[in-house]
C-alpha cells in the first residue's frame, strides 16, 4: 500500500504537521531513498527510506526564507515591532516575524484553517481568518502596524497597496512579493501560469514600482526572491516606505534611476532560478 510523502514524514516523526513536512518537501530538502523528491503528493511503497537533509527550513514554511532574505538584505530590524502579514496562509512570514523579534503579528487571508497551529496559539499572533485586506478598516485592529508584508495571489498588488497604507504607520515599511503571473496581462502568461520572459518581469516590476511612488511609497530596495513560486515562477521582493510626501513627485525621473538596476536584478534572478 502506498501513502502521500507529507504523511509519511508525519508518521514517521520527521514532520510536526503535513504543512511543515510539504514545505521541507517543496524546498528539496528530501530524500526517499536517496533522491531528491520535491512533490508531497507522491505516493511511495512503505519500505522507501526517507531522509530529510541536517538544515531543514526553520519555518512553517518555505514563505519564511523569502522574507528571511529580505530581512538579511534589506537590513530590516523587526524586534518589538507590531507587524502584519498579509496573504499569510500557513504562516511563513509570520513564524519569520515573531523569530526576528516582532511583538505582535496581525495574520490576514481571506482563506481559513491554514494558520499553523503553533502560531495561531501563540498570544503574539491575531488570526484575522476569511478576511479580505482591501475592507479592513483601521477599527478593526488596535494598532497600526510598522511592518507589513504582501504575499498574495490573483490579484494586483495595485489593488492591495492603498489599502495596506490606510492601515500602517505613517512612516512604516512594507516588503511586498511581485508575481509576474498576476501582474502581466493574460497574453503574456504561458501554459501554467508561468511567466518566463526577462522583459516581462522588468515591465511588471517597473509598473508596480511606479504606482508605489505615485501613491506615497518610497521606494528602497529590489530582490529576487530565493525560491520559486509553485508552479515555477520567479518572484521579486519590493522594499517600501511609507512616505506621504512623495506621493506624486518625480515619478518619471525616480524611476529612471531604478531602471538599471531592474534590469540587474532581473538578469540575477534568471541566473539564479533558470
Amino acid at each position: 500500500m502506498k501513502e502521500r510523502l507529507d504523511v509519511m514524514m508525519v508518521q514517521r516523526g520527521l514532520a510536526p504537521s503535513r504543512e511543515k513536512a510539504k514545505a521541507v518537501i517543496m524546498a528539496g530538502e528530501v530524500l526517499v531513498d536517496g533522491q531528491r523528491e520535491d512533490k508531497p503528493g507522491t505516493a511511495f511503497a512503505e519500505k522507501v527510506t526517507i531522509t530529510v537533509k541536517e538544515n531543514p527550513i526553520p519555518y512553517v514554511s518555505r514563505g519564511g526564507l523569502k522574507l528571511e532574505k529580505a530581512v538579511k538584505q534589506f537590513g530590516l530590524v523587526l524586534a518589538g515591532r507590531v507587524c502584519m502579514d498579509v496573504g499569510s496562509s500557513t504562516g511563513g512570514f509570520t513564524d519569520c516575524m515573531l523569530q526576528n523579534g516582532a511583538s505582535k503579528v496581525y495574520s490576514v487571508d481571506v482563506g481559513h484553517g491554514q494558520l499553523d497551529w503553533g502560531l495561531r496559539n501563540d498570544e503574539r499572533v491575531i488570526c484575522m481568518e476569511r478576511t479580505n485586506i482591501r475592507y479592513v478598516t483601521p477599527e478593526d485592529i488596535q494598532e497600526q502596524p510598522s511592518f507589513v508584508s504582501i504575499d498574495v495571489s490573483f490579484i494586483s498588488l495595485t489593488k492591495v497597496l492603498p489599502a495596506v497604507k490606510a492601515l500602517m504607520d505613517q512612516n512604516g515599511e512594507i516588503v511586498c512579493l511581485i508575481k509576474p503571473q498576476f501582474e502581466a496581462g493574460r497574453e503574456k502568461v504561458g501554459k501554467k501560469g508561468v511567466v518566463r520572459d526577462p522583459a516581462v518581469h522588468r515591465e511588471v516590476i517597473s509598473r508596480v514600482a511606479a504606482y508605489a511612488q505615485e501613491n506615497g511609497f518610497e521606494l528602497l530596495h529590489l530582490e529576487f526572491s530565493p525560491i520559486k513560486g509553485p508552479e515555477g515562477n520567479i518572484e521579486y521582493l519590493l522594499h517600501l516606505k511609507n512616505s506621504p510626501e512623495t506621493a506624486g513627485e518625480g515619478v518619471t525621473d525616480a524611476l529612471g534611476g531604478w531602471t538599471e538596476q531592474i534590469s540587474c536584478v532581473v538578469e540575477k534572478a534568471h541566473g539564479a532560478l533558470d
